[in-house]
């Protein structure tokens, strides 16, 4: 059965191994860790070391940014490589390609999305999005500002 857990970007480093208890006759899962658009895979060092402290084998796989299709396509790849149940994190963007590449992949057992986007089966970031708060013509509707005298 695949399950869905939401978790804030804030304490992921100390919800997912609790997420990810296994039964002791179960292997511990794979966790692999799928970075958003504005980062790299370097923004997982913090919840890679703390998860390979309490055992797990962790891989970081970087996404081209080729979009949702390619990333997800490479994805889906690696984890067929992969043997014993997987355990998908996406951050951001990362949401949209674990949900994608996780599809037929039989050992994947949990979806872990962190401040991430979770899509319907067809559903685009697009979709999921509101818009640009840099769209909208009063930007303190959508900002907190703070004034600067002169200017800064």
């Amino acid at each position: 059965m695949l399950s869905v857990a939401v978790a804030g970007a804030i304490g992921v480093a100390m919800t997912v191994p609790s997420a990810l208890a296994s039964a002791p006759s179960e292997p511990k899962p794979t966790v692999v860790l799928v970075h958003g658009a504005w980062a790299d895979g370097s923004s997982w060092a913090g919840v890679t070391a703390r998860l390979q402290d309490e055992g797990y084998t962790v891989d970081v796989v970087p996404d081209t940014l080729r979009g949702v299709a390619t990333d997800s396509a490479n994805l889906h790849a690696f984890l067929e490589t992969i043997t014993g149940p997987i355990v998908l994190v996406g951050h951001s963007y990362g949401g949209m390609v674990i949900s994608n590449a996780a599809v037929g992949v039989t050992n994947v057992k949990s979806l872990v999305y962190v401040d991430a986007f979770i899509p319907d089966e067809g559903e685009s970031a697009g979709q999921l999005s509101t818009g640009s708060a840099l769209a909208v013509k009063d930007p303190s509707t959508v900002f907190n500002t703070v004034s600067i005298p002169n200017g800064g």
